[in-house]
């Protein structure tokens, strides 16, 4: 209908005439009330916010010579980072000479990771940037309970398909077949009862050759 009679008809139902489809022809409106069609939509908006999850890294550093002890602290904070589903960057800072050995780091961070493998994973292994060697891990995916995905177990083998039997030619040796896999039906030669069993067959004697008297 015209633009003008939209409108009318709008203001005597007590609604607004909102405009849906402006870029097609003719365009497209609807009677509604616009407070409450944008607060639906902003409520739309804010659900789909509330299940985008954002990435959030967390960042430990160590050095070369770190003791014993606060290592084992480290490791908790790390493993409590990749619990709350955090991405983990680890860093190794190498000062002076400390640069000439970086296996050491390289040792280091591999410990690390190993130590955290029920809390994360490696995602990108140890690489050395300047003064500063980076691993970076991933948190684990858990299931509903919380629990981690149980590994799965070796396949195991197939069950062998039964041996079919095989013709017998009459007056051939039987294969040799065992107990086990011998049909119960009778339809093996060697199952079956001998008064069963097709006869060989006999051969004629083979002529002598007459010698000159």
């Amino acid at each position: 209908m015209p633009t003008v009679r939209a409108l009318a008809k709008a203001q005597e139902d007590g609604y607004d005439l909102v405009e849906i489809a402006p870029n097609v022809q003719p365009p497209v409106a609807r009677l509604l009330d616009f407070g409450k069609y944008r607060y639906d939509l902003q409520q739309k908006a804010k659900d789909a916010k509330k299940k985008q999850k954002a990435v959030t890294w967390k960042e430990i550093r160590v050095t070369p010579k770190i003791d014993d002890h606060d290592i084992d602290t480290k490791i908790r904070a790390a493993a409590k980072f990749l619990d709350d589903g955090d991405k983990l960057k680890v860093t190794v800072r190498f000062r002076g000479r400390e640069l000439a050995h970086p296996d050491r780091g390289r040792v280091l961070l591999l410990q690390i990771g190993d130590k955290l493998k029920e809390h994360g994973i490696i995602e990108r292994q140890p690489l050395l940037e300047g003064r500063q060697m980076h691993m970076i891990m991933n948190p684990v995916r858990r299931d509903a309970g919380g629990a981690a995905p149980a590994p799965a177990g070796p396949a195991r083998p197939a069950t062998p398909p039964p041996i079919a039997p095989r013709p017998v030619t009459p007056g051939a040796p039987v294969p040799a077949v065992p107990a086990a896999a011998r049909p119960t039906d009778g339809t093996h030669p060697a199952s079956a009862p001998a008064s069963a069993r097709p006869p060989a067959p006999r051969t004629a004697p083979t002529p002598r050759a007459q010698r000159p008297a």
